[in-house]
């Protein structure tokens, strides 16, 4: 990182919010600020492969290590309890200086790479669970946490359409590795595999850890003038839908306003539904008759459309509003699930393939309209800590969406478990109605600017 070479300047919007200007990224870390969104696309792709094609190697796993289906699934809840619950301490370390996301990346690089090399070398449950489930859920998390919120720390006038595209890598990153697992891993060469994998994973996470840099508290473009794009609806177009956060919240704050509490119970809910899909589909698809190939090609439909839908609706949420576009995505993850099971039954392959399309839209979407929602209404400063606050919901929902699952499909068999999950995700679209910015009166109560009471506009909460 370079030495800043000019003196910046701190400007007041009219809610009191402050914003650091003059510095521009070359001064700050010596090249353009793009780069800090191709390096975490780069490094969430290599490490999507975790998620997203877990449920196209327990074939493999299971025949050469014996492993039952609950105890694969186990595997994945327990990686997802780790891979989200790195996030909100991470955040809290970085946001207090005592770690670099330089320094959360190469961590995570190591770890994810021992998360492989452990399933390719023991058969031992339980060491699996602590390489895999443990370490490589930890490592997965500190890659993606860190990934996430560089974007939105990087581009706060333009936060929407880039965290979509960054967090996208997160699935369709895992499309080669879906094919590889269904179709060319066997008991003879998963060894191989699996350590060419973790070597990938490994040397990839790491060189663009590297070259991470966070900008300064407060940053902002210099091109840009903070108190005109924070109310002049020309300039920032994305004004109406999207209001900038009143003030910068801490974590408790935050917590106290009952909006990051009830986007936690939202995530809970289509966080374990998107991983159910993401861990049963290959395995329904196969049971319906699918052969190998098509439940593969189901897998990374979902996968592709989970990860390019990421980038369309961040775009989407800049014109629309991120809340209404949220309330739209989880009401169509709902009604794919109940797609999914229906063309399945009626063994209708273009009609599964359809629906897959539909389920991994739906399940991957919702994930950047959160980490867009949490700096929108909190602010970019303790955003590390808030959204890793409200990503912690997947620690429920990673165990809903694989053990939990794995005992309710081994129960209810998959029409009871994809009824479920069709009901619950509707639940949580019911929910995300409640979401309102702390703070801001409504717009019927809202002072014309320029009048005396201009100031009570915004009253903190």
């Amino acid at each position: 990182m370079t030495t800043t070479a000019q003196r910046y300047r701190e400007i007041i919007d009219h809610n009191g919010r402050t914003y650091r200007v003059g510095e521009s990224p070359h001064d700050i870390m010596g090249r353009s600020r793009s780069w800090m969104v191709w390096l975490p696309w780069v490094a969430m792709m290599a490490v999507s492969v975790f998620e997203y094609g877990w449920g196209a190697v327990t074939g493999t796993l299971k025949a050469r290590y014996g492993w039952s289906l609950d105890d694969v699934f186990w595997l994945a809840s327990v990686w997802a309890v780790f891979q989200a619950g790195v996030a909100f301490p991470a955040g809290r370390l970085r946001e207090k200086g005592v770690i670099s996301a330089r320094t959360a990346m190469l961590l995570g690089a190591v770890c994810c790479g021992i998360g492989y090399f452990t399933l390719a070398h023991s058969g031992n449950l339980l060491l699996a669970f602590l390489g895999y489930a443990v370490l490589g859920g930890t490592g997965a998390g500190l890659v993606y946490a860190t990934c996430i919120n560089m974007v939105g720390k990087w581009y706060p006038e333009k936060r929407g359409a880039r965290t979509g595209f960054v967090n996208g890598g997160f699935a369709y990153g895992a499309v080669p590795f879906i094919y590889v697992f269904s179709v060319l891993l066997s008991p003879a060469n998963y060894s191989l595999v699996l350590d060419l994998i973790g070597g990938y994973m490994l040397v990839v996470v790491a060189v663009c850890g590297l070259l991470f840099a966070d900008p300064p508290k407060n940053w902002w473009p210099e091109h840009v003038d903070p108190t005109v794009w924070a109310r002049n609806r020309k300039v920032n177009t994305s004004l109406a839908k999207n209001p900038p956060a009143v003030r910068q919240f801490t974590p408790m704050e935050a917590i106290r306003t009952g909006m990051l509490p009830l986007m936690w119970a939202c995530l809970v809910i289509i966080g374990g539904v998107s991983l159910f899909g993401i861990n049963f589909q290959v395995p329904f698809a196969e049971e319906s008759g699918f052969g190998p190939f098509v439940a593969a090609s189901s897998a990374g439909v979902l996968s592709v459309v989970n990860g390019t839908g990421r980038a369309v609706v961040g775009w989407v949420s800049d014109r629309i509003g991120r809340r209404q576009t949220l309330t739209a995505v989880l009401v169509i993850a709902g009604l794919a699930q109940f797609g999914v099971l229906y063309s399945g039954q009626t063994r209708d392959l273009w009609l599964f393939m359809f629906f897959a399309f539909l389920s991994g839209f739906g399940g991957g979407a919702f994930y950047p309209l959160f980490a867009s929602l949490v700096p929108d209404y909190f602010g970019e400063n303790n955003n590390a800590s808030n959204y890793g606050l409200v990503y912690s919901a997947k620690l429920v929902g990673g165990i809903g969406g694989g053990g939990l699952a794995a005992a309710v499909v081994s129960a209810w068999g998959y029409a009871g478990a994809y009824t479920l999950a069709g009901g619950i995700a509707l639940l949580s679209a019911v929910l995300t109605l409640f979401l309102r910015q702390p703070g801001r009166l409504p717009v019927s109560r809202q002072p014309v600017p320029g009048t005396s009471d201009e100031s009570a506009r915004c009253a903190p909460s």
